[in-house]
């Protein structure tokens, strides 16, 4: 839904390299509640130095528990998404910042401005995708229909499902897919990622079992660098020693067959709803 009270941001883009430290310095000023979001999120604006842009900040005090995460620790797993993101060079993750806010600790992330452009995901007769699409399943539409739900066959949804496999993302829906007018498309809501047991769950499945791009690999092989020095580092504060090493874990998996990975069958494969 719109956020309530809008204002338009002053040339703040993604693609800033002060982004991020607007965020972190920026006085928050909070100008309404983004109603479908599961843990407390709010519509912010964000301005230091003579710059303004909108943000969201997700205050720790407004989380949920869950039985599968530590409690308080979903503001910091979205910022540990942004910097693998970073660290990958395909920056599918919008500026995240961990910092203190009107209701104390919590994440900040510069609002996106979405795009209206071709569909990324459909529900179509048949059996099988047309081209240019990949198929992820079959849902049920009612009156005893099942309809094939497919996703496009897009290089940026392909890149982004990578990071997936890498930060583990539990929860990859429809509505977190954010085209912008520049053709960039970010991923957001990353709280349940990077736990150490397997809980990948996304509706970017088009690719399971399929070779990795060569693009990919030299990526991963980044990544697994990094993860050994300052992404590492990084990463320490914001998830625990054992994620961290799951971490480490599915990119060396990633490396060694070479492909896409697949349901595993323990767990949920698509994220419900998925949009």
């Amino acid at each position: 839904m719109p956020a309530p009270e809008r204002i338009p941001p002053r040339g703040v883009t993604a693609a800033d390299p002060g982004a991020a430290e607007l965020l972190a310095r920026g006085e928050l000023t909070v100008r309404g509640r983004i109603r479908d979001a599961s843990n407390a999120a709010l519509f912010c604006t964000v301005a230091h130095d003579g710059r303004e842009a909108d943000c969201v900040y997700k205050p720790v005090a407004g989380e949920r528990p869950l039985w599968d995460f530590p409690d308080g620790t979903l503001a910091a797993r979205e910022v540990a998404a942004y910097e693998v993101s970073e660290a990958t060079g395909w920056g599918l993750v919008p500026p995240t910042v961990l910092r203190d806010g009107p209701y104390g600790e919590g994440m900040c992330q510069l609002w996106i401005e979405v795009s209206p452009e071709p569909e990324l995901l459909a529900l179509v007769d048949g059996e099988e995708p047309e081209p240019g699409w990949k198929a992820i399943g079959f849902a049920e539409v009612g009156e005893g229909r099942t309809a094939l739900l497919v996703h496009a066959d897009d290089e940026r949804l392909r890149r982004l499902a990578v990071l997936d496999a890498v930060i583990n993302n539990a929860d990859r829906k429809g509505g977190h897919l954010l085209p912008t007018a520049d053709g960039r498309l970010y991923g957001i809501d990353h709280g349940v990622t990077f736990n150490a047991e397997d809980k990948l769950r996304t509706l970017l499945w088009g690719w399971a079992g399929e070779p990795l791009t060569a693009e990919a690999v030299g990526v991963l092989k980044g990544l697994r660098d990094a993860l050994d020095g300052d992404l590492g580092e990084r990463l320490g504060p914001l998830i625990t020693p054992a994620e961290l090493d799951a971490t480490r874990a599915r990119v060396a998996a990633l490396l060694a067959s070479g492909l896409h990975p697949e349901p595993g069958g323990d767990w949920p494969a698509i994220p419900w709803p998925p949009v």
